[in-house]
């Protein structure tokens, strides 16, 4: 379980990179902005929106995962059971599988939409 809890991290943080690199030209931004003359305190959210956009996506495929694994644990669980069924069992399985996967390309898609936002 530790080794799974350490590759997921490692997922998260790889994916959160992009978005924390955008740190030094947002801190450059806003030098620029205060040079010429707009309040101090405001800050450019797009290192946040990258944040945000980076987690999202990291727990929409974490999510996806163990929901799929639980979902093909079940099926098989069920197809032990009464194996004249399996072929019903399995083609439930995949519809289910096919509606999960919707749901993480459904973040991807966002991400890809407002990931634009964050230049």
């Amino acid at each position: 379980m530790l080794k799974k809890g350490l590759a997921v991290l490692a997922i998260v943080g790889i994916m959160a990179a992009p978005a924390l690199a955008l740190d030094a030209a947002t801190s450059t931004q806003e030098k620029a902005v205060q040079v010429q003359g707009t309040q101090p305190g405001t800050t450019n959210s797009s290192a946040n929106l990258g944040l945000a956009l980076a987690f999202a996506l990291g727990v929409a495929a974490l999510g996806g995962a163990f929901s799929q694994s639980n979902a093909i644990a079940k099926a098989v669980d069920a197809v032990a059971r009464q194996p004249e069924a399996g072929a019903r069992i399995q083609g439930m399985m995949i519809i289910g599988l096919a509606l999960i996967e919707t749901l993480v390309i459904y973040v991807l898609l966002i991400c890809f939409v407002w990931g634009g936002k964050i230049i």
